[in-house]
C-alpha cells in the first residue's frame, strides 16, 4: 500500500490524475494538498520534467509523504513550441482558461488549418523519502481547431483535434480520455517503472 500526495491545485488535472491513478493502482491512498501547509512552488524551470521534479522533491520535503508532480501542457508547431511551459499562463499570470484559449486562437489567425499541428506533452515525477524518484512522459499529437468544440475537460481541449477519433479532447468523456490522453500515457510508463522496481 502506498500513499501519494497530489502536488497539483488544478482541479481539472486533480481529476483526471485521481480517476487514472484509481484504473491503474486502486490500491494506492490519495491525498490533495488541502489540509496540508505548504509554501507553493515556484515553476521558473523551462522544461516540464524539470518542472514536475522540483515540485515532487520540494512538496515532499515539506509534507514528508511521497509526492506525485505532474507538469504539462500544449506544444504548437506554428509558435515555436508555445505555449509549452507557459501554458497555464499563456495569456498572463492570473488568467482563466477562456483566456489563453483566446490568446492561442489571436496567435494562431495566419496559420491554415493544415499547419496548426500541435501536441500534449506530459511530464510525471514521483518522489518518495528514501531518495528514490520515478519519472515518466506521454505525447498525444494533434491539431488546434479555429474555435472550439465540446464541452468536457479543461484548459485547450475543446480545440485539440485528435484525428484518430475526429473529436477533440472536450468531446470525448473522461473514461475514453484516460485510455489514450499524454497524462494517461505517461502514467502507463509511470506505473511500469514501479511495478517493477516496488513490486507493487
Amino acid at each position: 500500500m502506498i500513499e501519494l500526495v497530489l502536488a497539483t491545485r488544478n482541479q481539472g488535472k486533480f481529476k483526471e490524475l485521481t480517476s487514472l491513478i484509481a484504473l491503474r493502482q486502486p490500491g494506492i491512498i490519495l491525498h490533495s494538498l488541502n489540509g496540508f501547509k505548504y509554501i507553493d512552488v515556484e515553476e521558473d524551470y523551462t522544461t516540464f520534467h524539470e518542472n514536475a521534479y522540483k515540485k515532487a522533491t520540494t512538496i515532499l520535503k515539506q509534507i514528508k509523504l511521497p509526492c506525485l508532480a505532474d507538469d504539462s501542457g500544449l506544444e504548437v508547431d506554428a509558435l515555436f513550441g508555445k505555449p509549452g511551459v507557459q501554458s497555464a499562463r499563456f495569456a498572463g499570470p492570473k488568467v482563466n482558461d477562456l483566456e489563453n484559449r483566446t490568446k492561442l486562437l489571436d496567435e494562431l489567425k495566419p496559420v491554415p488549418l493544415e499547419k496548426r499541428t500541435a501536441r500534449f506533452r506530459c511530464a510525471l515525477v514521483l518522489s518518495f523519502p528514501d531518495g528514490k524518484n520515478f519519472s515518466a512522459e506521454g505525447v498525444l499529437e494533434g491539431q488546434i481547431l479555429t474555435e472550439p468544440r465540446g464541452c468536457q475537460g479543461f484548459g485547450y481541449d475543446s480545440l485539440f483535434f485528435v484525428p484518430s477519433l475526429g473529436k477533440t479532447l472536450a468531446e470525448i468523456l473522461q473514461e475514453e480520455k484516460n485510455q489514450l490522453s499524454h497524462r494517461a500515457k505517461a502514467f502507463e510508463e509511470l506505473f511500469r517503472k514501479l511495478h517493477v522496481s516496488l513490486k507493487i
